[in-house]
């Protein structure tokens, strides 16, 4: 795949054109702030994005929002955002796109490279990625807040599954249940979130994001 990679920790940015060239991925340009990151898109569209949350010049969510801004302008383009925290507004704003192709990884995920590589292959596919750490810890929510508590402990299984951005035929792998099983929570699921009405991709990311309680 092609990849723009945006980090302003110049090691971390180095040892990651390292890694991408080994596996055979063309680094278009590796940058360090958001700015540069939109002009090189812009120079040259990539197949993914990888971007860190915070960058100069103040460290907040620079990274964050030309994510977001190259994903409204070129949904085509795939985006892997780095954290090296759980922050949920972030999280849930990517899965909030319903074109796929979006990803949310802590920067401690990139040193497990097969995780990484993982997700970015899922990512330039058109799916989504998601931490399981970042899902665990959107998910620990209160019986009393939670608009699921209908939802049996394998379903809430199958979404958290879902919310990390697996297919079907890789959370009947993971659970260690069929496949045919797996639709059947997952048509469940729809049916207790009121999701029937909607198709696709789409009502995965709303049940997502409904079970995330955005």
């Amino acid at each position: 795949m092609r990849v723009i990679l945006a980090e302003d920790s110049t090691l971390l940015r180095e040892g990651l054109v390292r890694l991408l060239a080994e596996e055979g991925h063309e680094v278009l340009a590796a940058v360090g702030d958001a700015e540069q990151l939109l002009s090189a898109v812009n120079a040259s569209p990539p197949d993914v994005v990888i971007a860190d949350v915070r960058m100069p010049p103040t460290h907040t969510d620079e990274g964050l929002r030309a994510a977001l801004h190259i994903r409204r302008r070129r949904p085509e383009v795939g985006v892997l955002v780095l954290s090296q925290y759980v922050e949920k507004r972030y999280a849930t704003e990517l899965l909030a796109s319903d074109d796929g192709g979006v990803g949310y990884l802590l920067k401690d995920r990139v040193v497990q490279v097969e995780e990484f590589l993982d997700a970015l292959e899922r990512v330039g596919g058109g799916r989504a990625a998601f931490d399981p750490e970042v899902v665990r810890q959107l998910l620990a929510r209160s019986t009393r807040t939670d608009p699921l508590s209908r939802l049996t402990p394998r379903e809430r299984d199958v979404l958290a599954e879902m919310a990390e951005g697996h297919t079907n035929a890789t959370i009947a792998g993971r659970l260690h249940v069929s496949q045919s099983a797996v639709e059947k929570h997952i048509n469940a699921i729809f049916d207790k979130l009121e999701l029937t009405g909607t198709t696709g991709y789409s009502r995965r990311v709303l049940a997502v994001l409904r079970y995330l309680g955005s």
